[in-house]
């Protein structure tokens, strides 16, 4: 009778804690593997796709094949080897549709500048590959998305001067009327792409740090309640940035850009529907001051209305995107059998009016459901962070892209007056797209570190400090039970 304990004392010690690093260390590589092998696979299908479009072309001018046919597919899939390969070792947790898509909307790029430009296809297939090495080089540096958090203060200034360089006399070059571009030498670049990233990096921070006190107002403005205002200071200085590209810069699209992303942010980490109503008065404001003031400001907007009395002048461009609109129907011409070439600045600022003409409404739809596909991916990997930091940086991240592409094709469809931002990963631009693929990486990183605090080993250890970063701990549920 007495030795029936003695079994429970024995089987008692722990013999639980031997299988468990054999269980959390088995499941984490097969997803990895699998992530990977689907990423590859995309990858592959995303390529094919573009080389047989880059045939196309060159077969619309010619019975053969071009001889350099297998050295651009070579140098293709060099480039996606490479950054797959970074993938691999350097986040290998990561989202395995992001890279391939974004493979595809470069490569669609390539074959439509090549269509329009072969000399800007040369130059842009060069841009293409710096981007992938500040790809790899991005993943390399930054190993933990948290780390960026703490120098928000150097991301701010970096930003700023970043905003503020093209003004500065003998450096700053101003270009199709817009003052946006530095020169180096031979080299011409946009500091602005980057200083988009580096204030995301800052307004992400500092929204995590001041969102109870901006969520929570204090003084009330008609049935409005506001926050105290030395917490505004993020969107005055936004809206202040905003109507400084607009007004010296003369660059509606980068103004429109900039301040829609941080008002989304704000948003975002406030959850306040009327932090979005104000930034747009603020925004609506700066603008109807602009169009009083400034000449550039009324010509572009009085276009916008009614392109048809200047047809032959400022309206050229928007008037020429409609005929290629109107020629390319549903299917499209074809690729290679249009002539988008009549538009000036095609391959910038109206590439997707090319691929309107081209490929008509159904190429037009798939080039706008790649991108949606990507800002999805993006804003899944920031709803599946724990933490409010990367959760909010990625949501920054995804929203410059897809308020780019809605500026862009919002412009040349009329939708919204004409601006001067480029189709992300589409349109020749080198300082745009290596920017782009530093949105990659980091959206990739935040992504391998949302896999590996889920991981079955790390729950523990990573899964228990996130929940308290975003919520208190409940500490008042044991009193409730003593009592």
């Amino acid at each position: 009778m007495v030795a029936a304990p003695s079994p429970v004392v024995s089987d008692a010690p722990v013999d639980t804690p031997a299988p468990t690093p054999a269980r959390s260390r088995a499941p984490r590589r097969r997803p990895t593997t699998r992530r990977r092998r689907t990423e590859l696979l995309l990858g592959v299908f995303a390529l094919v796709t573009t080389t047989f479009g880059y045939a196309l072309v060159q077969l619309a001018d010619a019975p053969d094949l071009p001889p350099d046919l297998w050295a651009i597919l070579a140098g293709v899939i060099g480039l996606f080897v490479v950054a797959h390969l970074a993938v691999r070792w350097l986040a290998p947790d990561a989202d395995p549709t992001l890279l391939p898509l974004a493979a595809f909307l470069t490569g669609f790029g390539f074959l439509v500048v090549a269509r329009l430009d072969e000399d800007l296809a040369r130059v842009q297939a060069v841009w293409a590959a710096v981007g992938v090495v500040a790809f790899v080089a991005t993943l390399a540096v930054v190993r933990r998305i948290r780390t960026l958090e703490r120098y928000r203060y150097t991301f701010l200034l970096l930003g700023v001067l970043a905003l503020v360089l093209p003004l500065v006399p003998g450096l700053g070059a101003e270009i199709n009327g817009a003052r946006l571009w530095v020169r180096l030498g031979p080299l011409n670049f946009q500091p602005g792409e980057a200083a988009k990233v580096l204030l995301v990096v800052f307004f992400a921070a500092y929204l995590v740090d001041k969102r109870e006190m901006l969520s929570t107002g204090t003084r009330w403005v008609g049935r409005v309640a506001l926050p105290d205002p030395k917490y505004l200071g993020p969107l005055l200085l936004a809206w202040g940035a905003s109507l400084l590209i607009m007004v010296r810069q003369k660059d509606l699209g980068s103004s429109l850009l900039f301040f829609a992303v941080f008002a989304a942010m704000l948003y975002i980490a406030t959850d306040r529907g009327s932090y979005l109503l104000i930034g747009f008065g603020l925004f609506a404001g700066g603008a109807v001051i602009a169009y009083q003031l400034f000449d550039h400001v009324q010509t572009r907007v009085s276009t916008w209305i009614d392109p048809w009395p200047v047809a032959q002048d400022e309206g050229f461009q928007l008037v020429q995107s409609m005929f290629a609109f109107g020629s390319g129907g549903f299917a499209g011409a074809g690729l290679g059998l249009g002539n988008p070439t009549t538009i000036p600045n095609v391959a910038t600022d109206f590439v997707f009016s090319a691929v309107g003409e081209e490929l008509g409404l159904v190429g037009g739809v798939a080039v706008v459901a790649v991108v949606l596909l990507l800002c999805g991916s993006g804003y899944r990997i920031a709803v599946q962070a724990e933490r409010p930091f990367p959760k909010l940086f990625a949501a920054g991240l995804t929203t410059i892209i897809g308020i780019q592409t809605f500026v862009i094709i919002g412009g040349v469809t009329r939708v919204i007056p004409l601006t001067g931002v480029t189709l992300p990963f589409v349109s020749y631009g080198g300082s745009s797209l290596v920017a782009n693929f530093v949105i990659l990486a980091l959206l990739l990183r935040i992504s391998d570190d949302n896999a590996r605090a889920r991981a079955p080993g790390r729950s523990g250890a990573a899964a228990a400090p996130a929940s308290a970063a975003v919520s208190p701990p409940p500490t008042a549920a044991p009193p409730a039970r003593r009592r």
